[in-house]
């Protein structure tokens, strides 16, 4: 019995050199691994990162009718969720809001894309209220998103708010979330956002879809968009250009466009604003008798236009004259106020001269061409510029109250690049006040001003 009770002793006392020994190992091993991962440089696939499951993700807010007493929503699931909701209802200052929440069915589509399946859902919000705030949220009844806010729009002329960008495009997730998410910042009073195409870069690569929808994150699931295609949405298939397959499961727009262009051409009557986005990528002439026809019938105070290809572009080599000799004469026809663009990868305003080629008298059109992404061109200045830049990423605040029409181009920290004033005169065109700041403008050949102080 004492040799047995030694021999206790002894493993005893070993054992807690054992354990420290064999964390020491563990660690080793576990520091080995990661060291050899880290210098690898392994990335998570993209499948696994993108890959979808029975939450919703990718929730985006959009409309398909009145917007007064509408609003439609999309989101994206794995193909196992069978069924799929929507729940409505007046927002609450408290949490029983919730028991009064209405059940809209939603209509869903499976899609198949390069890195695999996936079961899109969309649901209209009818019914609603004009200028009510609402929470929503998605799911198939177990599974659920959270709460969302948003206030439908008033049915009669109101000041009005809204947010517009270019492309987006490239390293999306990495360099464009700062843009959108200061965009929310400056102006959280927004009450959609249009964005000028070029959402993505490569639009059958489902990551870089993914990567547009968290870079925004809960933003798109409160602020409705207004998206146009750009030429990035029109992918070659067999030499053939058309829309990505992408673009009709993700967003449900207006069909009340050019037949044959649904939810790429169509309007949205605002608060006494008229907002048309147009498919700058086909089908131009039909489109322009089509807007001619539009806008002759527009009990609207203001008219907002919004399309990929700019009809004077910022640099000669990217100008689209057979675009511009389409559309140009239908805008200044109908005196349309504001035409927002992209695809130049830079930032130009100002009144075009007017007529298709002519570089003499303006037009009471502003016409801008931005980008919000990081991809960069150059600016070959023009006469008709009355603000430039290169190498700047920039989101646009206009707000419209009665006759005046207030415009301001930020940079993706908020600092203020550009601005102006349009106000209505009765039969004649709109005044145009500058109030453009006293910082040069941010030109390749020219001094870089100091983020210093601004």
């Amino acid at each position: 019995m004492l040799v047995a009770a030694s021999c206790q002793n002894e493993v005893m006392r070993l054992a807690p050199r054992r354990i420290v020994l064999c964390a020491a190992f563990a660690f080793a091993v576990f520091f080995a691994y990661y060291a050899s991962t880290a210098q690898s440089g392994e990335r998570m696939p993209a499948e696994d990162l993108h890959r979808p499951s029975k939450q919703p993700d990718r929730i985006v807010l959009s409309w398909t009718a009145d917007p007064a007493t509408s609003a439609a929503v999309n989101w994206r699931t794995a193909t196992a969720v069978k069924q799929a909701v929507a729940e409505v209802a007046i927002a609450g200052d408290g949490p029983a809001f919730a028991k009064q929440g209405r059940r809209v069915n939603a209509k869903s589509e499976d899609f198949e894309s390069d890195l695999g399946r996936a079961r899109f859902h969309s649901a209209v919000l009818d019914g609603l209220k004009p200028d009510t705030q609402y929470a929503y949220r998605v799911g198939d009844g177990w599974n659920w998103s959270e709460w969302f806010h948003f206030r439908t729009l008033s049915n009669k002329p109101s000041p009005l708010t809204f947010v517009y960008v270019g492309d987006a495009q490239n390293d999306i997730l990495s360099l464009w979330s700062r843009l959108i998410r200061t965009a929310y910042t400056q102006a959280p009073d927004m009450r959609f956002l249009i964005h000028a195409g070029d959402l993505v870069n490569v639009s059958h690569r489902d990551a870089e879809w993914g990567e547009w929808f968290r870079a925004a994150g809960w933003i798109s699931g409160m602020v409705p968009y207004v998206p146009a295609p750009g030429n990035h949405e029109y992918p070659s298939q067999n030499s053939v250009r058309k829309l990505t397959a992408h673009w009709r499961p993700q967003f449900t727009l207006p069909e009340n466009g050019l037949p044959g262009l649904e939810e790429t051409s169509y309007y949205v009557d605002a608060h006494g604003v008229r907002v048309v986005a147009l498919n700058s990528n086909e089908r131009q002439q039909e489109q322009a008798a089509w807007l001619d026809k539009l806008l002759s019938n527009n009990p609207n105070r203001w008219t907002v236009l919004t399309f990929h290809h700019p009809i004077f572009s910022a640099a000669r080599k990217r100008d689209n004259k057979e675009l511009r000799a389409l559309w140009q004469p239908v805008i200044e026809k109908h005196r349309v106020d504001l035409v927002l663009t992209g695809h130049d990868h830079t930032y130009a305003r100002g009144n075009a001269p007017t007529g298709s080629n002519q570089r003499s008298a303006k037009s009471g059109t502003v016409y801008v061409v931005s980008v919000s992404g990081p991809k960069m061109y150059e600016v070959e200045r023009e006469a008709w510029m009355d603000r430039a830049a290169e190498d700047t990423q920039l989101f646009q605040v206009i707000r419209i109250d009665g006759d005046r029409l207030a415009y301001e181009s930020r940079t993706a920290r908020g600092v203020l690049y550009d601005a102006f004033d349009l106000r209505k005169q009765a039969g004649k065109p709109n005044r145009l006040t500058n109030r453009i700041p006293k910082t040069p403008e941010n030109l390749r050949g020219a001094a870089m001003p100091s983020a210093a102080g601004q």
